[in-house]
């Protein structure tokens, strides 16, 4: 069987049937243990939320086509990127790729809260007032363009193989559900697991209205970049259920949880409240 032949041609429905398989299963574990209580209804963030991410993935269809598998495929075929170069065994090439795909999401993720202007574009994505499944799949199109054009240039230069791509695909998108999901996991569980994965206690602090805390924890799958760059805070200081989500001066519900607001978020306010190059972090500060 050729197995490129047969991810492109299937690709779609694969990664679909793993996006609401993995949005259902997190959405029903959130019913039955919720980590916190929600502070906005819940049909309406929800019916916003995946309006906005419909959009995103109409938008990539139709300017990209092929998407992150076709372009691996096109490296392939012109032997461009390091393991088109570098030849070994499939199952090898497909575990680094998958790592190091991670850690330039990782690095894509700081730079979003370093540069104004990306911060502009990223924040659609903090200002969701709650933390649910959801928000795992909340971004403007513009950043999800761009981040589609660095995904790009990473597979042209790594020239992973297609089935690492697919993986690596299917695994942000599943981790992503999952670390932003309103889940209540025991304390010891979730010990152990953020060693291997991003969780949703590690993840949430990112979440926070507090700048330090947004600034930290920037990964969405292997939880070992924010330790390795000193990016890691173990626990919000106002605790899980006393933090506040989102961002301190986008607390409208009727502009950050409705999709005209969020797509005209970005050209809001000003754009260096939470970026990581200010000389001094304040607590509460102006978005």
């Amino acid at each position: 069987m050729d197995w490129n032949n047969f991810i492109l041609e299937n690709e779609v429905p694969i990664r679909l049937g793993f996006f609401f398989g993995i949005l259902l299963l997190v959405a029903l574990w959130e019913i039955l243990t919720p980590r916190r209580l929600l502070s906005q209804p819940k049909i309406l963030r929800w019916s916003h939320n995946l309006g906005l991410t419909f959009l995103n993935s109409l938008l990539l269809r139709l300017l990209f086509p092929a998407a992150a598998v076709g372009v691996a495929v096109f490296a392939g075929q012109q032997g461009w990127g390091l393991f088109n170069y570098y030849h070994l065994p499939l199952a090898l090439s497909a575990i680094v790729s998958v790592i190091l795909l991670d850690g330039i999401i990782y690095l894509q993720h700081v730079m979003v809260h370093a540069i104004p202007l990306l911060w502009r574009l990223h924040r659609v994505h903090h200002a969701d007032l709650d933390f649910d499944v959801t928000t795992g799949a909340r971004f403007h199109p513009l950043e999800i363009i761009f981040s589609m054009l660095i995904k790009f240039a990473a597979i042209l230069l790594l020239g992973p193989p297609v089935l690492a791509v697919v993986i690596f695909e299917i695994l942000l998108n599943a981790t992503s559900m999952f670390n932003h999901g309103n889940l209540r996991l025991p304390v010891k569980v979730d010990r152990v697991l953020r060693l291997f994965v991003v969780t949703p206690d590690m993840h949430r602090v990112h979440h926070s209205i507090e700048d330090d805390e947004t600034n930290s924890n920037f990964g969405f799958n292997l939880p070992w970049w924010d330790r390795l760059f000193g990016t890691y805070k173990a626990q919000p200081d106002a605790g899980h259920e006393g933090m506040t989500i989102g961002i301190d001066r986008f607390r409208d519900p009727t502009k950050v949880e409705r999709l005209p607001g969020m797509l005209l978020l970005p050209f809001s306010g000003n754009s260096t409240g939470y970026t990581i190059n200010r000389r001094n972090w304040n607590k509460r500060p102006k978005a």
